[in-house]
């Protein structure tokens, strides 16, 4: 059976305290099971004002705590602003980059992406780098066009010692939040051209995960996940309750691994 990446996008969304006793549920209902092994690789992505309560009940081990933003400045005046420094400070080891909801509610175009890639990088955090289109493009048959902009834009400003610290995460604006999703045939289809895209910037030495994100959940992640190209998923809605994150694994894991 493939490792799998369950990352969880809590969004604005966890009180510190709802964090803390999602994490202290969680450390329950993992402790001495198979999680935490070299099959899983769970991270959790709560607001930042959450963050120090999370990474305080974080189950020892086999779970990581990441920020869901950073900028590229390491300090100045960017009110409101948090640096990748600060990320990594708090305790963190992962960061968010690109989501769609930075780029098309908050207008960050791909030339900010790239630089806040490459300061997440620089700054020694594993780095997801969210990519995808809207419906409209989708529609339109831009999908692949906007992908490789999206993409080929960020990994201009990758360091190739770096590159082993990226994860890449395919995220359809037009599934998030919708209840729909793309179809395993659809999301295997982008997910490798964006690993094709990958190992044609770095190298195969340099294995970069595709993780899909799009209102996933237990009812469709068993073949989302079976997918040749799909390492893992993002996961919205579905992570901020223990049973049902955990839930996308366990149906996975009862379905290939017997």
């Amino acid at each position: 059976m493939k490792k799998i990446y369950l990352y969880g996008n809590w969004k604005m969304n966890m009180l510190p305290e709802e964090g803390e006793e999602f994490c202290r549920s969680l450390a329950d209902r993992i402790s001495g099971r198979l999680y935490g092994s070299d099959c899983v690789d769970i991270c959790l992505f709560p607001p930042f004002l959450a963050i120090p309560a999370v990474l305080k009940a974080l189950p020892a081990g086999p779970v990581s705590a990441g920020a869901q933003d950073g900028y590229f400045e390491d300090r100045g005046a960017f009110t409101g602003a948090v640096s990748m420094a600060m990320v990594r400070s708090v305790g963190c080891s992962h960061v968010l980059v690109g989501h769609s909801e930075r780029r098309h509610i908050f207008g960050e175009t791909n030339e900010v992406v790239a630089r806040k890639l490459e300061k997440a990088l620089n700054s020694g955090l594993k780095t997801v780098l969210c990519f995808g289109e809207t419906l409209e493009e989708r529609e339109g048959g831009k999908t692949i066009q906007v992908v490789q902009d999206q993409l080929l834009s960020a990994f201009q400003s990758v360091p190739e010692v770096r590159a082993r610290d990226l994860v890449l995460a395919y995220e359809p604006v037009w599934a998030i939040g919708t209840g729909k999703n793309a179809s395993p045939d659809d999301a295997q289809e982008v997910c490798a051209f964006a690993a094709k895209l990958a190992l044609e910037a770095f190298g195969s030495g340099s294995l970069i995960p595709v993780l899909y994100g799009g209102s996933v959940k237990d009812s469709n992640a068993a073949e989302l996940l079976s997918r040749q190209d799909i390492h893992g998923a993002l996961v919205g809605g579905a992570s901020l309750k223990v049973d049902s994150f955990l839930a996308i694994y366990e149906n996975y894991r009862k379905a290939f691994a017997g």
